[in-house]
């Protein structure tokens, strides 16, 4: 019967991790809706040189849902903080979103 048991965890664990997956759909209104005036297609209307391009996230340590989801929420320079703004899962979201379009290459 232990056996049986210990089989069914892996399933549950799957589903638990689903449940905190992001929500790259809503990642990208919330994006449209707050960031898409200085960062749309992944530019930087303000500080050209600080896109959202995937090398240029890397090339500043800004390649993580962590360092992205600090940023929004803290704000840096001329980028306003969001964390009084948005909800910590929309801000994980949007990070999310922003990942994804890097490695897309903003298409």
């Amino acid at each position: 019967m232990k056996k049986l048991f210990y089989s069914f965890i892996p399933l549950w664990a799957c589903f638990a991790m689903a449940s905190f997956a992001a929500d790259i759909e809503n990642g990208e209104k919330i994006f449209t809706a707050n960031c898409s005036a200085c960062h749309a297609g992944g530019n930087n209307v303000i500080m050209p040189e600080k896109t959202l391009k995937k090398d240029v996230l890397e090339a500043n340590g800004m390649n993580s849902v962590k360092a992205i989801t600090y940023q929004v929420t803290n704000g840096k320079n001329a980028m306003p903080a969001f964390g009084g703004r948005l909800g910590d899962s929309d801000i994980e979201d949007v990070a999310n979103y922003v990942l994804s379009q890097s490695e897309a290459g903003w298409d």
